[in-house]
């Protein structure tokens, strides 16, 4: 019997920065392999393909073609979060790439799994005005993530809500990514949903972390060198865009329209999955 492939895309949660194992980024992803299989009869061969920074246009362009070369029984795609973090976010582009990313996996028979995902305003602890632009973009980006999940017949974690959310011990120093116990706790939910579908046939990963949680000073030299500089990458893009969104939302709330901001979120959404359907009617043209 081959190997059952199991290919991850993504960004840096799939990738596992929150989880360091020696000089590498370990993660959920690898953390459920074990899991897939029940005994030696069937091997998981494993390929991680998700890099930190990516938004769903190089899932589409890059990620994807590698993984689908490798026919994989099973494809993780969680992506979005980078993508609310830019000031080039879209949802209709969003939309329409990971219906095709999703569609290619499918045409292959490949079990889809996908995850909706917290939004990083609320994580970092953000001020109410910046905050809250973030928040309605990932929530545009879950919703689209949610409908297209169930299109395509995918595997779906539910990971935007929870305790888990709010347990600290769960959370890395940058407050953004998961550490070694919250990596194991997407794994174990994963784990659950696959076991339903009978896919997942091994044991479930343990919850317990395997290692010692990094020391209050070793996080502060983390996020004084490679947070800073993930921060500053970051900002260099998005803040100028956030402010003005910022703006907004502090006229918005004094003249008490702030519920247009919502409303126009929503037809955002709604406007592209409609496209998505329009674009797949045999009598489109």
């Amino acid at each position: 019997m081959r190997p059952l492939r199991f290919v991850a895309l993504g960004d840096s949660l799939t990738e596992g920065v929150g989880d360091p194992v020696g000089e590498a980024w370990r993660g959920w992803a690898a953390l459920l392999v074990a899991g897939l299989s029940d005994g030696p009869d069937r091997s998981v061969q494993f390929t991680n393909l998700a890099v930190s920074g990516a938004q769903t246009r190089d899932v589409l362009e890059r990620q994807t073609p590698a993984a689908l070369a490798l026919r994989p029984d099973v494809a993780s795609v969680v992506i979005g979060v980078n993508d609310t973090l830019r000031c080039t976010f879209d949802i209709h582009a969003v939309a329409a790439r990971l219906d095709r990313v999703y569609a290619a996996f499918r045409a292959q028979d490949a079990v889809l799994l996908t995850a909706c995902l917290p939004d990083p305003g609320a994580m970092l602890g953000l001020p109410g005005a910046l905050a809250r632009p973030l928040a309605r973009r990932q929530r545009a980006v879950n919703s689209v993530v949610h409908a297209l999940s169930e299109r395509h017949g995918a595997v779906h974690l539910h990971a935007a809500e929870g305790a888990w959310l709010t347990d600290r011990a769960m959370w890395s120093a940058d407050r953004l990514h998961p550490g070694e116990r919250g990596h194991r706790q997407l794994a174990l939910r994963f784990h659950a949903l696959l076991e339903q579908e009978g896919i997942a046939t091994g044991n479930a990963p343990s919850a317990e972390p395997e290692f010692r949680a990094p020391t209050r000073s070793a996080s502060l030299c983390w996020l004084a060198t490679a947070g800073t500089g993930w921060v500053a990458r970051r900002c260099t893009d998005l803040l100028p865009q956030l402010l003005t969104l910022a703006a907004a939302e502090v006229r918005h709330r004094a003249r008490g329209t702030s519920a247009r901001l919502d409303l126009s979120a929503s037809h955002a959404v709604a406007s592209a999955l409609a496209a998505l359907s329009v674009a797949e009617r045999p009598d489109a043209a």
